[in-house]
């Protein structure tokens, strides 16, 4: 009896060494983890062999090189590489938005300028003095114009009226020196300005073209200061709890289990990026609207509304107004004399040489060599080329980043059978989810509450919205910053007489709401008041920028 005592203890001594055998040979080396994180410069102290697992959240549950605080880290290292993943992912589609924004914007507001120093060198030497006393009517035309590009609150229409109001007046007075003006004379003057036509068809051509055209490039230029904000802000991702949990467990675990150099399968890569980039993939059907909206301002751009086509030879119209007028100033005056009045006598008769002498000298505009240049080497149709090829590479960008980040050798391994499938070496089965919100209820990786949509990521659809139906509203001349009380459905600055070019409605529902970032009229304005210079910003000389047609359609539309 104590001899089958005796064998049973020493039976189980052989079993207890045995299992204890066992347990040695499972528990390996970590040299090669240990290894691994320190070329990735990670701060971890690292088991010298495997550990039990039991204690880890996210990993596999057996023999492992992690322990719990290695866990921890490894989550908040998972959270940061997403984050960078999606920065580096989107960075060259910001960096588009960004950089052709300072482009045109540089390029319109140059054009601009260039044309308020044409016209203001050429009056001068053909007016000479009564130009020079009379200048700042013009100034305040250019002021008005690149504010409104800016950004400001300015109606076109109703500012190229008073332009033209103040001009007959100026003009008027110059031609009838020998009298005395009251102001409400003036204003009768005035009053009469549309049934006279003193500068004949020009106003009516030149109001139809400078809206249509101002309206189209301001747009343009939002429309990429929303782009770039909202790439910018989305682009900044909120990785939640469920998302940072399928990071670790795909791009760590393989480390934990003693495999660093293993990477993961490419679809089980698309299904975590798929569920954490969710709501950014909800994104893409207003993103993609928005982009075609702004490819179809973009050909108005160098087509019927081509900004340089019209502010170029601004100065060459505005002085056939001034001749119209001066040629038919019998008539004008004789019209005004019977409907206002017979003004008193000034006192003062006509100068020795004549007023009338002074306008008779008709206009000299630059020749193409005089002329000052546009932004150094730049090509308009080059600009407009360039930023339709960028805007089209947009299109369903967002959902498709998973694809990208994914991309096999970069993150993922091409091998199927040679990658981690979220628990071992092997073959990934689940299928892959469709991108967006409600497809991810089925996602077998990421746990994503469909039922609590992201609230930046809906702002910024929002944003997109808006700027859409801005740019829809400028596609067909009409500004919706201005709507007509008494014309439901009409909007200010329209240019009813739409060219052969403008024959496609877009159907539409406007929608109020700031432009981000759009407005920088007053910041121009404290800059520009003290020499009443003429800086403004992005809208009115983006359209130059993209207007590139030739002298001779110029001049046919002006016919």
């Amino acid at each position: 009896m104590y001899a089958m005592w005796r064998l049973q203890v020493a039976f189980c001594t052989l079993s207890v060494l045995s299992l204890s055998s066992a347990a040695e040979s499972k528990a390996r080396s970590c040299s090669d983890v240990r290894q691994a994180f320190s070329a990735k410069e990670f701060s971890l102290h690292v088991p010298h062999q495997e550990i039990s697992g039991e204690h880890l959240r996210v990993c596999p549950q057996g023999y492992t090189c992690c322990t719990s605080e290695m866990e921890d880290k490894l989550n908040q290292q998972s959270k940061s590489q997403f984050e960078r993943m999606v920065e580096e992912s989107s960075l060259n589609m910001r960096t588009t938005f960004i950089s052709r924004h300072k482009k045109f914007d540089e390029f319109f507001l140059e054009l601009l300028d260039n044309s308020e120093k044409s016209l203001n060198s050429m009056f001068t030497k053909t007016y000479g003095k009564l130009y020079m006393q009379n200048s700042e009517v013009f100034q305040d035309l250019f002021t008005e114009l690149k504010r409104y590009y800016t950004g400001g609150n300015v109606n076109l229409e109703e500012m190229l009226n008073d332009f033209w109001s103040r001009l007959l007046e100026r003009m008027f007075q110059l031609l009838n020196s020998q009298y005395h003006f009251t102001d409400d004379y003036l204003e009768c003057v005035t009053k009469y300005g549309d049934q006279l036509k003193p500068f004949g068809d020009v106003p009516r051509k030149l109001k139809a073209l400078v809206t249509r055209a101002f309206i189209a490039a301001r747009t343009f230029v939002q429309g990429l200061m929303v782009g770039r904000e909202v790439a910018n802000r989305v682009a900044k991702v909120n990785v939640v709890p469920a998302c940072v949990k399928a990071l670790t467990k795909m791009l760590y675990c393989p480390y934990c289990r003693g495999m660093p150099g293993l990477k993961p399968c490419h679809n089980y890569c698309h299904n975590v990026m798929r569920g954490c980039l969710a709501n950014q993939a909800d994104l893409d059907a207003e993103w993609n609207v928005f982009i075609d909206a702004m490819l179809l301002v973009a050909d108005r751009l160098v087509g019927p509304f081509n900004i340089e086509a019209v502010i170029e030879p601004i100065d060459i119209k505005i002085s056939e107004a001034i001749m119209t007028m001066q040629d038919n100033s019998m008539q004008v005056s004789a019209k005004v004399f019977q409907e206002c009045g017979q003004p008193k006598p000034s006192g003062v008769g006509r100068s020795a040489r004549g007023i009338s002498d002074v306008f008779s000298a008709r206009f000299r505009p630059y020749t193409p060599e005089q002329r000052p240049t546009t932004a150094t080497g730049t090509s308009l149709d080059r600009l407009v080329i360039d930023i339709k090829e960028k805007l089209k590479e947009s299109r369903r960008f967002w959902s498709k980043l998973p694809d990208d980040i994914c991309a096999e050798g970069k993150l993922t391994e091409s091998d199927d059978e040679q990658c981690w499938n979220s628990h071992t070496k092997g073959r990934y089965f689940p299928e892959v989810v469709k991108e967006g919100l409600t497809n991810q209820l089925s996602n077998p990786e990421v746990e994503v509450d469909i039922t609590r949509p992201d609230t930046l990521i809906r702002q910024q659809i929002m944003a997109l919205r808006v700027m859409t139906n801005k740019l829809k509203n400028a596609y067909n001349g009409n500004d919706i910053y201005f709507q007509d009380s008494s014309d439901e459905g009409s909007t200010s600055g329209s240019g009813n007489d739409c060219s052969d070019g403008c024959t496609t409605e877009l159907v539409f529902v406007a929608t109020e709401a700031p432009v981000i970032g759009a407005d920088r009229s007053n910041e121009r304005a404290a800059a520009a008041a003290p020499s009443k210079s003429l800086s403004c910003g992005p809208s009115t000389l983006l359209v130059m920028a993209t207007l590139a047609l030739p002298l001779w359609a110029m001049q046919t539309q002006w016919r």
